[in-house]
């Protein structure tokens, strides 16, 4: 009986266990980037990446594939990040969502130059 008792004890122990290190890894952060050249307006964008390192490196490596003198922009977590462009600058912004990053992201070109309007957006799954 005593060995029967830890022999589900064990059992209960392994379950939650592997609950708790899913649990775990589900709500690990997701990072995300937008890397712009301003000379060019190439972009390039990344989302859902472990680390703000790895989304600002695959987003610079799309970015310049298209053109020369590419910036990260705007990284984000567990968010949405937009580049927004105008006549003579541009903004970024993040938020939590995909129309408050853009709204942003404009309000902030608005800042420096007229006529801005989304050029990117990335938004993390999380």
């Amino acid at each position: 009986m005593r060995q029967q008792a830890a022999s589900v004890t064990k059992r209960l122990m392994i379950v939650s266990a592997v609950i708790f290190m899913t649990s775990a890894a589900s709500h690990a952060d997701n990072f995300g980037a937008i890397a712009f050249s301003q000379s060019s307006g190439a972009y390039g964008t990344s989302y859902d990446y472990s680390s703000r390192r790895d989304a600002e490196n695959r987003a610079m490596t799309e970015c310049r594939t298209r053109s020369r003198g590419c910036k990260v922009a705007i990284w984000f977590r567990n968010a949405c990040g937009a580049v927004a462009t105008g006549a003579n600058g541009w903004g970024s912004a993040w938020a939590g969502n995909r129309q408050q990053a853009e709204r942003a992201a404009k309000q902030n070109c608005s800042k420096h130059t007229n006529g801005c309007r989304t050029l990117a957006w990335s938004c993390t799954s999380r």
